[in-house]
C-alpha cells in the first residue's frame, strides 16, 4: 500500500509532465502496464523505453488528477485527464482510469481505462 507522501509524489510527477520519470522512480522492476483489454506490457526499462518513444511525438502533454485518487489497501484508482498538444497547435483530449496494484510505494501492475473513440478526434 503506498503512503499518502508517495502517492501525491507520484500524482506530482505525472502532472507536471514527467511521465517517464514517474515509471522510472515510482514502478517496479517488473511492473506491467495495459490498455483497456490490450497486450500487456511488461517491465520498467520496457514501459520507460516505450513513453520515451511517445512523448516527443507531442509539443506539449498536459496532465490533470481529478480528485480524489481511491486508495484501498494496495488498490489505487486515479482519474486522468490529459491533453496531447500536436506540433501544429491542434489538440486531442483523454479522460481515462488507472487501475493500479501498488506493491509497497512501487506501482506493479496498472491498467488504463478509456473509450478508444478519444483518439479520433
Amino acid at each position: 500500500m503506498p503512503d499518502h507522501e508517495t502517492l501525491e509524489a507520484f500524482i506530482a510527477a505525472v502532472e507536471s509532465g514527467k511521465h517517464d520519470e514517474a515509471i522510472e522512480r515510482f514502478y517496479t522492476d517488473d511492473a506491467s502496464m495495459q490498455d483497456n483489454l490490450g497486450p500487456l506490457r511488461k517491465g520498467k526499462d520496457a514501459l520507460i523505453a516505450r513513453e520515451r518513444e511517445f512523448m516527443p511525438q507531442f509539443k506539449e502533454i498536459r496532465s490533470e488528477c481529478v480528485r480524489p485518487a481511491f486508495v484501498a489497501g494496495d488498490h489505487v484508482v486515479i482519474r486522468w485527464k490529459f491533453e496531447f498538444v500536436r506540433p501544429d497547435g491542434s489538440s486531442m483530449a483523454m479522460d481515462e482510469l488507472a487501475y493500479q496494484r501498488w506493491d509497497g510505494n512501487k506501482v506493479a501492475e496498472e491498467r488504463f481505462y478509456f473509450d478508444p473513440a478519444q483518439l479520433k478526434r
